[in-house]
C-alpha cells in the first residue's frame, strides 16, 4: 500500500475498534418482502421499495418493453440526443399526477439537489435548512453561491427568528425542508413553513423522497396531504423508493423548468436515464394513480408494526409515517442489535453516527406493502428476542 493511503486505513481501523465497520451484504435476487443476502432467506426491513413495485409484474415487463423499442441507453446527455420520447412523456404524467404545472426529471433524487439548489439561488441570496435535512440537500447547498443558515428542526419560532433577523438583507430567501425526515419518519410542518415563506416573500423548496407514493391522495406526497398545491416552488421526488425503479423529479411552474433545462448542471453533464427505467417508471406511476390498494395495504402493514412494537415497550421515536425507528442509543450496541437480527433472519440497518447524531443510534425499519402479516409477526418476534437479550428492552 502506498504510504499516502495510510492515513485511510488508520482511519478504517478506528471504524472497527469503535465497532461501526460494516461488510456490505450481497442480495442474491430482486428486492421484495423476503431476499437472500449472502445465501440466507431473510425477512427484508431495509427497503425503500414502500409500495413492492419494484417486483411487480407489469412494472417489469414494461422496462423489457421499452428496452426493444428504445435500446439499453439512450447514449447521450438530454440537451443533445438524449432526450427521447419516453422520457417527455414521463415528464407530462408526473406532472399530471403531482398537479403541478411541470416535472423536470433528473438521474436521482440526489442529482435534483445538488442540481436545482445551485440553479434556483445565487450570491446574494439566503437559503434556511432545516438541520435534520438529507445529505444531498446539505451538499446541494454547499454548491450553491447562496449564504446559508440553520433552524432547528421543525422549531417554526427559530425559523422566524432568522427571517426577521436576515430577511431585508437579501434578494431571494429559499427556505428548504425535507418532506419525510427519513430517519425519524416525521413530516415538516409545512402548512406553517408555507405561511411564513409569503408572510416574509420567501421561495419554499420541499424534498419529498419518502412522501412520494406513501401520503396523499394515490401517494401524491406531502404538499398533497396538506392541501398546499400551487403554494410550495419546487418539490422535489425520486423514483427509486414508492415507485420502485431509479430517479428523481422536480415538479414546478414551467418557468422552473425552462431554467433547470439550461442549468441544471446533472442534465447537462449526465447521461439521461435509460429507456428500462423510464418504461417501468411509467408503469409504476399509472399503477399508483389507478387504484389506492398499494397505498392502503402499506398503512396497514405499518400501523400494525407500529402498535405491535409499542405494546413490547420499543422506543419508536415520534414517527407520522412507515419509517419505523427503534431507538437504541450507542452506536455499537445498535451495530450488534443488526447483526444478531440478521443472523436470527431479520435484515434491518443500524443508523449510527454520522447519519444521525451521536448517541441516537436507531435500527431503521422500512415497511412495505409487500410484507405479509407472517413477514411481520416473524420480525416482531425476533425484535423482541434480540432486545431483551441485549437489554434493550
Amino acid at each position: 500500500m502506498s504510504n499516502n493511503l495510510k492515513y485511510l486505513e488508520k482511519q478504517v481501523e478506528q471504524l472497527k475498534d469503535d465497532g461501526v465497520y460494516r461488510e456490505l451484504p450481497i442480495n442474491e435476487g430482486p428486492c421484495d418482502n423476503r431476499i437472500s443476502l449472502d445465501g440466507k432467506e431473510v425477512v427484508n426491513l431495509s427497503s425503500n421499495n414502500y409500495l413492492g413495485l419494484a417486483t411487480h409484474p407489469e412494472v417489469e415487463q414494461a422496462a423489457i418493453d421499452a428496452v426493444k423499442n428504445y435500446g439499453a441507453g439512450t447514449g447521450s446527455v438530454r440537451t443533445i440526443v438524449g432526450n427521447q420520447a419516453p422520457l417527455e412523456a414521463l415528464e407530462i404524467l408526473l406532472a399530471k399526477f403531482k398537479r403541478e404545472e411541470a416535472v423536470t426529471v433528473f438521474q436521482s433524487g440526489l442529482n435534483c439537489n445538488i442540481g436545482a439548489i445551485q440553479a434556483i439561488v445565487n450570491k446574494g441570496d439566503l437559503i434556511i435548512s432545516d438541520e435534520l435535512n438529507h445529505a444531498s440537500i446539505i451538499d446541494g447547498v454547499r454548491l450553491s453561491r447562496a449564504d446559508k443558515a440553520i433552524y432547528k428542526h421543525s422549531d417554526m419560532d427559530n425559523l422566524e427568528e432568522i427571517l426577521k433577523e436576515r430577511r431585508d438583507d437579501y434578494n431571494n430567501v429559499l427556505i428548504i425542508t425535507d418532506g419525510v425526515f427519513s430517519m425519524d419518519g416525521d413530516l415538516a410542518k409545512l402548512p406553517e413553513i408555507v405561511k411564513l415563506a409569503k408572510k416574509y416573500n420567501c421561495l419554499t423548496y420541499v424534498d419529498d423522497a419518502h412522501g412520494s407514493g406513501v401520503l396523499g391522495e394515490n401517494g401524491r406526497g406531502t404538499v398533497d396531504h396538506f392541501g398546499l398545491h400551487g403554494q410550495v416552488d419546487f418539490i422535489i421526488g425520486t423514483l427509486s423508493k414508492a415507485i420502485g425503479v431509479i430517479g428523481g423529479y422536480v415538479a414546478s411552474k414551467k418557468v422552473v423548468k425552462q431554467w433547470l433545462l439550461h442549468r441544471g448542471r446533472p442534465l447537462l453533464f449526465s447521461t439521461a436515464l435509460p429507456p428500462a427505467a423510464i418504461g417501468a417508471i411509467i408503469k409504476s406511476v399509472e399503477l399508483l394513480m389507478s387504484s389506492t390498494e398499494y397505498t392502503d395495504k402499506l398503512w396497514d402493514n405499518a400501523k400494525y408494526f407500529k402498535a405491535k412494537l409499542n405494546t413490547l415497550g420499543f422506543d419508536i421515536g415520534h414517527s407520522e409515517t412507515p419509517i419505523t425507528p427503534v431507538m437504541v442509543g450507542k452506536e455499537d450496541l445498535t451495530m450488534k442489535f443488526s447483526k444478531r437480527l440478521l443472523e436470527e433472519g431479520v435484515f434491518v440497518s443500524a443508523i449510527v453516527f454520522p447519519t444521525v447524531p451521536k448517541g441516537t443510534g436507531r435500527l431503521r425499519c422500512m415497511i412495505s406493502a409487500a410484507h405479509t402479516k407472517d413477514d411481520l409477526d416473524f420480525a416482531i418476534d425476533k425484535i423482541q428476542e434480540v432486545g431483551k437479550e441485549l437489554g434493550i428492552i
